[in-house]
């Protein structure tokens, strides 16, 4: 069982609030300094708006683990959960027995500036300032929908890191607004069920069995996904990125496997539910119908607003066209096709995002539009309001203490290290 983060020194940082940017580089400087023979922090890239992208290594093996934080814009907790592994990698030796630790501090700095996330205690207050680049800004995501002379510089960086550190295990730490916990993987790590349950367990945090983001994928154990192998076909083929061609991959050509470890915000009880829904076809079809009525009333704010609008649009809008573009397909998906779960779970999952994809898109268009002082922000406001509060309402949210969803995370990360290193031990000559 790993131990909890230790909360002396710079971990006191994330028992509050989400630590930004400039402060998450702050901190790694502290800890680098802190202990010089054992760490570096370097500049590895240049985000389209200048900031820099920093990496703070830990640990001298040649065996690398590489940590990524802030790869989505509305997903703060990875910041504070690379903070807490990177102090515990300095003070813990075991950790660096045979392995160093490489921490990509946000990559997504641009985004990170436009989404902020004061430790808001209700869906409400997370939606009032919220961001999700579209899919073609998005680092990790951009291979799949660009094509490789049109990646951002982000992405770029991050593929560079993993050419150079060659990394046996990649995590990536991302986090849901509501829901459960989860672990997808890019390749099966055996033995990490069990730890990632236990610690899921001990926080009072549900694990996620039916999540929507793993549709059609292999379950290696509950709430742990595979990646299925080349020529399967996607559950819903009308969303145009796909996990075999994002940046999750870019690892396997060194021998790595990738993690891609989710917590959630707030927390619902309702996501672990294992058992058969009696009408799935009938609950997808009315996802379907709920999903086209929502996008239409945003559509219909924004097609009058938009001759009101600066030109070009910025990412804001970008972001918030990129969502309701998305809306047309999916909800066809839903009404043709066979749904790819029937628990409980899994059609809860569908609700859930049918819900998080048009209040996403009102979310980002208020923003534009209460900074235009645009008449069609009143609207769009009500929609807000009271999209946050019925999601909230119907899962029954619960806010996740920060320090819980930290430890989760932190957990679930040094769980999938040992057991992808211990792997890679008994596959090698000699390995026992």
């Amino acid at each position: 069982m790993a131990p909890a983060v230790d909360r002396a020194g710079v971990s006191q940082l994330v028992e509050n609030r989400y630590p930004t940017v400039p402060e998450l580089f702050l901190t790694a400087r502290e800890l680098a300094a802190h202990r010089p023979e054992l760490s570096t922090l370097r500049r590895v890239g240049t985000s389209r708006a200048g900031r820099p992208l920093h990496l703070l290594s830990v640990g001298r093996s040649p065996h690398a683990v590489l940590v990524v934080a802030g790869a989505h814009a509305n997903e703060p907790t990875g910041g504070s959960t690379l903070l807490a592994l990177a102090e515990r990698a300095l003070r813990d030796p075991r950790l660096r027995r045979d392995s160093s630790w490489h921490f990509l501090l946000c990559a997504d700095p641009d985004g990170a500036s436009l989404h902020r996330t004061p430790a808001p205690r209700t869906l409400l207050d997370y939606h009032r300032h919220f961001f999700r680049p579209a899919g073609p800004e998005q680092p990790e995501w951009s291979p799949s929908v660009l094509p490789p002379d049109r990646l951002p510089p982000e992405t770029r960086a991050l593929t560079g890191v993993i050419d150079e550190l060659r990394p046996y295990l990649q995590v990536s730490l991302h986090c849901t607004d509501l829901g459960g916990s989860w672990v997808q993987l890019t390749r099966d790590i055996p033995g990490l069920a069990e730890p990632f349950a236990e610690s899921a367990a001990r926080h009072g945090i549900p694990v996620e069995t039916g999540a929507s983001d793993a549709a059609g994928w292999p379950v290696s154990g509950p709430g742990v996904h595979v990646l299925p192998g080349p020529g399967s076909a996607a559950a819903y083929p009308s969303l145009p990125e796909d996990a075999r061609h994002t940046t999750w991959h870019h690892a396997h050509r060194y021998g790595g496997t990738t993690a891609i470890v989710e917590v959630p915000m707030w927390a619902s009880d309702t996501v672990g539910d294992a058992a058969a829904h009696p009408a799935p076809r009938t609950a997808m079809r009315a996802f379907a119908a709920r999903l086209r009525h929502d996008a239409r009333l945003v559509q219909d704010v924004l097609e009058d607003a938009l001759p009101r609008l600066p030109h070009p649009p910025g990412p804001l809008l970008r972001a918030a066209k990129w969502a309701l573009d998305l809306v047309p397909g999916l909800a066809d998906d839903w009404r043709r096709l066979p749904p790819a779960g029937t628990s409980m779970a899994y059609i809860g999952s569908v609700d859930a995002f049918g819900r998080r994809l048009p209040l996403r898109a009102a979310a980002m268009l208020l923003r534009v539009l209460d900074d235009a002082d645009d008449r069609g922000a009143p609207r769009l406001d009500r929609l807000v309001t009271h999209w946050s509060e019925t999601f909230a309402e119907r899962f029954e949210a619960r806010w996740v203490p920060l320090e819980h969803q930290v430890e989760h995370q932190a957990g679930t990360t040094v769980a999938a290290a040992r057991q992808a290193r211990g792997a890679l031990g008994r596959a090698a000559p000699g390995g026992g």
